[in-house]
């Protein structure tokens, strides 16, 4: 058995076939019209198309009724946060700061933090965040706790 050196490898024979080499007169086959055919559309320079484009018919999405609208500059996304968790993850502390919701891994980044209801309070919590659902003020209140609305 014979070893195989880089520089002897090649590709296997018709893996690779020569490029067209266009415009390069009548004996090369691929002069004249450049394998564009005649006239039309595809036989000009600068044929390209917009995505979408249907040949002049009018488009699919213009063609499909508008409806609604996106809020989406003005849109705050919130990270959520659920009751639930703080039970669980702060059982020995009675207050919550934003600060200890990024530390254990509840809150990313700087984006505001909304807390949910989801979830049993068996202890008087201070909770701070940006905002809070109903059902989860009802239930600190309801512990005995408080809700602190932090400003954005």
């Amino acid at each position: 058995m014979s070893t195989v050196h880089l520089h002897e490898l090649t590709p296997a024979p018709g893996a690779r076939r020569p490029r067209k080499r266009l415009g390069c007169g009548s004996g090369s086959g691929h002069g004249q019209t450049s394998t564009r055919g005649q006239k039309g559309q595809r036989g000009r320079a600068g044929d390209g198309k917009l995505v979408g484009f249907e040949g002049g018919q009018t488009p699919l999405v213009r063609r499909i009724p508008k409806r609604g609208f996106s809020n989406d500059a003005f849109r705050v996304a919130f990270q959520v946060v659920h009751l639930g968790d703080l039970a669980r993850m702060f059982q020995n502390q009675r207050e919550i700061r934003l600060e200890a919701l990024r530390l254990h891994g509840l809150a990313r980044g700087n984006a505001p933090v909304k807390v949910l209801g989801d979830g049993e309070l068996r202890h008087a919590i201070q909770v701070q965040a940006h905002a809070f659902s109903k059902s989860a003020l009802e239930k600190i209140k309801k512990a005995g706790g408080s809700a602190e609305v932090v400003k954005r």
